[in-house]
């Protein structure tokens, strides 16, 4: 590359390119500088006004170093280009300079001021110029600048498009100008200039009706915002249109007039108005309503619309469409492409042709009989006209392409429920559900004064509905039909899930019925993979999971899913994960209990069931390897299985499965203890507590069922812990004490140290240490027995905080630093961090701050690299414990309202007791007190 290749550009976004290709790009604070630099190329600008140029009066601490920052970006950038030399550093400041043709703005200065009295070359001069323009100045700069320099460029901008329109309109070519005038006088509403040329336009192309509408919009508008009446030049041009004076050079009038007059156009071409009425109770859409009626950017505009079966696409498009009719005077065609029509067909293109051909008025004996020429003769029907056209109910890209105009001034609009992503050219346009502000307004639009007095029941209605207009649309209609009935009673019947699509339903259409036409269009293996989800018991699924549901490889099924994705049968709320509307979901299940038979929906969700195990095992492994000898051995699944090759993307899968793993414990009796006792640690260090309530609660009703009184043991102690944590002291030692007798009963050695030590744990944090140490000794006695080393390096950590309560701190310290011994032999660093932080504790009460604060600081370090947000919580505590030791109160009062804050959203009761006992003692202490005084 050569420096004098280098092209700035800052009429549009801000841009740097070199031989054609842009630069690496500039973080956006830096194109800000970049484009302040070259709107005054050439002058050297101070640090100060650079900053000024930023952030305006109100500049950071941070701008100059921020300013030096930038112009140090811009230049590593310029360097790739060897144009480093083309930001100078001066005395005053800096500035750049650009060599001529290297930025837009000057080139554009340039051509303007060139543009001489000679006609055509003005007009090639001006076009040049303008054509440099990308969009508005510096579009992606948010500096404090930007708003006013676009400004004035914008007016030098419309001074040149208006100096063209005027040789244009010179040269009689206003036919073509109307458009360009149209949009312009959109976006600049109070542009007089614009407006008068806009209507002497019209006016020379034989539309005096339209000019004068330009023109008392434009004086409604001045007077309304501005209190003002046009000038001269204007009211000149309105007097030249109202007189009816016939415009100067006109040829298309004069080709109109030689035409015989069975042929001239206004009657061989009536206009064709052929749109649906517009529903009255059309309710939200707001935003896509106005993406839809933004004004045309180019001669075709195409917008495809897609959405699940219901979502309300048609609605739309023929909203959208009456508000756009008045813009296209030469038709409103719209035509049904029966994609998903019961008992119809899909239209054959040709078929849609001859349709849409007649629509516009053309005589059947000239409709010819192949489609190619029935799409010639249709591209040659449009060229020049304006004309909206509605293509509804598509089916995919194939289906649209011949429909579409060819050189006209025409908007379509298609919508489809499948993605019509290999249509080039058009913007796409995917509809979700409503919002809940524009769902209520469509339930009382069709409802009435009825809604308003249960607004609590009409909220749930809509929930049951999915927010999906089509089921909105029906529930609501079948309620105004119902005048006895309350909102209530709809929500009831609504609530029972098996009968909530026959609900949704009325005699000519419901909602089940669109979810059909849309399933009988997949393929074979799509629609196997759409039923076969609704076994799945989660809210959603990962391609792995839905791989051993199916059976397939998973790069198939992902490519089935993308496919179910894009025919908007699935919804992809983030990124590999796919999940069903709710009202969807209860069809997959209705269709897989219909069409699948028994055996085939039992393999389907033991696969299921073992790929869950199976990974999560997996990860627990990757977790926690210290306890694998706690755990059930799984065996492997056949389905593929997801890779875990560290703790972070093993704590990522338990995170994204949580749900659905604790969702799934309701399938199977066996496979819910085997998943209570491999998720155990992970839910309890990660204060995920409902949860696990929840998922031990089912193991232990398993267990009951199944008279298994080891897994009931294990099952009470597991919910014993969470209760503990959570400070319910009571129920915890009931779980307990129960726990050991089932373990008794079973002689589970193990499951009775494990509900010993929870037993310990309690009488520690009801402050009964003798029973808490007696407790914790025949715990350390049953796990030595068995060569548990991870429940005796657990136990020894125990039983140095009862030594610690009990003031014995020497013997604490020293049982802590063996469990820490223990804990580090076999590799189990909660184990570790726990040590670490209670050691921290015991040195604390030694009076040995400074080391304890390096085993907090250990202890938190740990606890945060693994995310175990139980043990953040209580290091916290433990530091600011010792910040108060040192005298640092203030930094000790920040640190306890960190925890209490980490507590209160874990609801982790004893940290939290903790730090607020901590808390009120330290702000009743003299220092804190004339500290938060002053």
């Amino acid at each position: 590359m050569h420096g004098g290749n280098v092209r700035f550009a800052v009429l549009g976004a801000v841009e740097l390119s070199a031989e054609g290709l842009v630069l690496p790009s500039l973080a956006p604070r830096h194109r800000a500088f970049l484009g302040y630099l070259l709107l005054h190329s050439g002058t050297v600008l101070s640090v100060e006004r650079l900053s000024e140029a930023m952030w305006g009066p109100t500049r950071p601490d941070t701008a100059r170093a921020q300013v030096h920052a930038a112009l140090t970006a811009i230049r590593r950038t310029l360097r790739v280009a060897e144009a480093g030399h083309l930001v100078q550093t001066r005395p005053a400041g800096y500035v750049i300079a650009p060599e001529p043709g290297q930025l837009d703005l000057r080139e554009f200065t340039t051509l303007v001021a060139e543009a001489g009295p000679e006609p055509a070359a003005a007009v090639r001069t001006l076009r040049g110029a303008l054509a440099l323009w990308r969009g508005p100045a510096f579009a992606d700069v948010q500096a404090h600048f930007a708003e006013s320099a676009r400004a004035r460029l914008e007016d030098r901008r419309l001074a040149a498009i208006e100096r063209l329109v005027e040789l244009e309109l010179a040269a009689g070519r206003h036919e073509e100008l109307i458009d360009q005038l149209t949009a312009e006088l959109t976006t600049h509403p109070l542009r007089e200039r614009l407006a008068g040329q806009l209507m002497l336009a019209l006016h020379r192309a034989g539309r005096q009706t339209d000019a004068l509408a330009i023109g008392r919009g434009y004086r409604r508008r001045l007077a309304d915002e501005q209190g003002l009446d046009p000038g001269p030049a204007f009211l000149a041009v309105e007097e030249t249109v109202l007189r009816g004076e016939p415009p100067a050079a006109d040829p298309i009038r004069r080709t109109e007039a030689a035409l015989p007059a069975t042929a001239r156009p206004e009657e061989a071409r009536p206009e064709a108005a052929f749109l649906p009425y517009d529903i009255a109770d059309f309710a939200g859409r707001s935003v896509q309503v106005e993406e839809l009626c933004e004004p045309a950017s180019q001669a075709v505009t195409i917008s495809a619309i897609d959405g699940m079966a219901g979502i309300g696409k048609t609605a739309l498009a023929v909203h959208a469409a009456h508000r756009l009719a008045g813009r296209y005077p030469d038709g409103q065609l719209f035509i049904d492409l029966h994609a998903h029509t019961a008992g119809h067909r899909p239209l054959e293109p040709g078929e849609a042709l001859e349709a849409l051909l007649r629509q516009l008025g053309v005589p059947t004996e000239r409709i010819p009989a192949s489609m190619t020429e029935r799409a010639a003769l249709w591209r040659a029907e449009l060229a020049g006209r304006r004309v909206l056209l509605v293509l509804d109910n598509a089916a995919d890209a194939a289906q649209v392409r011949p429909l579409l105009p060819g050189a006209s001034h025409s908007l379509v609009l298609i919508t489809s429920r499948q993605r019509l992503t290999d249509l080039d050219g058009a913007r796409a346009l995917s509809m979700d559900v409503l919002p809940l502000p524009d769902a209520l307004a469509l339930f009382t639009g069709i409802v009435g004064e009825r809604a308003a007095a249960e607004p609590e029941a009409v909220t749930e209605v809509l929930l049951l509905c999915g927010f999906l207009p089509l089921a909105v649309r029906i529930a609501a209609t079948r309620l105004r039909h119902r005048p006895r009935w309350s909102v209530d009673h709809l929500a009831e019947r609504l609530r029972d899930e098996r009968r909530r699509l026959t609900e949704l339903a009325r005699s000519e259409r419901g909602v089940a019925a669109a979810f059909t036409l849309s399933y009988r269009q997949l393929t074979a293996d799509q629609q196997r993979l759409f039923r076969l989800l609704g076994l799945h018991p989660g809210r959603d699924i990962e391609p792995y999971a839905a791989a051993a549901l199916a059976d397939l490889p998973t790069e198939r099924t992902e490519d089935v899913l993308e496919d179910l994705l894009d025919a908007h049968m699935l919804q992809q709320r983030a990124f590999g994960r796919y999940v069903f509307h709710d009202l969807l979901r209860r069809y997959a299940a209705e269709l897989v209990a219909e069409q699948e038979p028994p055996q085939a929906r039992h393999a389907a969700l033991t696969r299921l069931l073992g790929h869950q195990l199976t990974t999560a095992s997996a990860a627990m492994d990757v977790l926690y390897p210290d306890s694998a000898h706690r755990r059930p051995r799984i065996e492997p699944a056949t389905s593929p299985s997801v890779l875990l090759h560290d703790a972070p993307q093993a704590l990522a899968w338990l995170d994204a499965e949580r749900a659905n793993l604790i969702l799934a414990a309701d399938r199977d009796v066996a496979h819910t203890s085997l998943l209570a006792t491999t998720l155990y640690r992970y839910l309890y260090d990660h204060a995920h507590h409902d949860d696990a309530l929840a998922l031990y609660g089912k193991a232990l009703r398993s267990a009951r069922r199944r008279k298994d009184p080891a897994d009931e043991g294990r099952a009470l102690t597991d919910l014993g812990w969470v209760h503990q944590v959570q400070g319910r002291h009571d129920v915890a030692r009931d779980h307990f004490d129960r726990a050991l007798a089932a373990c008794r009963t079973s002689e589970d050695r193990r499951g009775q140290a494990r509900a010993l030590l929870g037993l310990g744990r309690v009488g520690t944090d009801e402050g009964d240490h003798e029973r808490a140490k007696e407790a914790d000794l025949r715990a350390l006695e049953l796990f030595r027995d068995i060569g548990d080393r991870f429940g005796e390096a657990v136990t020894l950590d125990y039983l140095g905080i009862v030594h610690e309560r009990l003031g014995r701190y020497a013997q604490a310290a020293d049982l802590h630093r063996q469990a820490l011994q223990l804990s580090r032999e076999i590799g189990s660093r909660g184990g570790e961090a726990d040590a670490l932080d209670n050691l921290g504790v015991a040195c604390t009460r030694l009076g040995r701050p400074a080391e304890a604060r390096d085993h907090h600081e250990q202890a938190l370090e740990l606890y945060r690299l693994f995310g175990y947000r139980r043990g953040e919580a209580k290091a916290l505590n433990s530091l600011a414990e010792v910040a108060a030791a040192m005298g640092d109160l203030a930094q000790a009062v920040r640190l306890h309202n960190a925890a209490l804050d980490l507590a209160v959203e874990l609801n982790n009761r004893s940290e939290e007791k903790r730090a607020r006992e901590a808390i009120a003692q330290l702000l009743a202490t003299p220092e804190t007190s004339r500290r938060k005084r002053s």
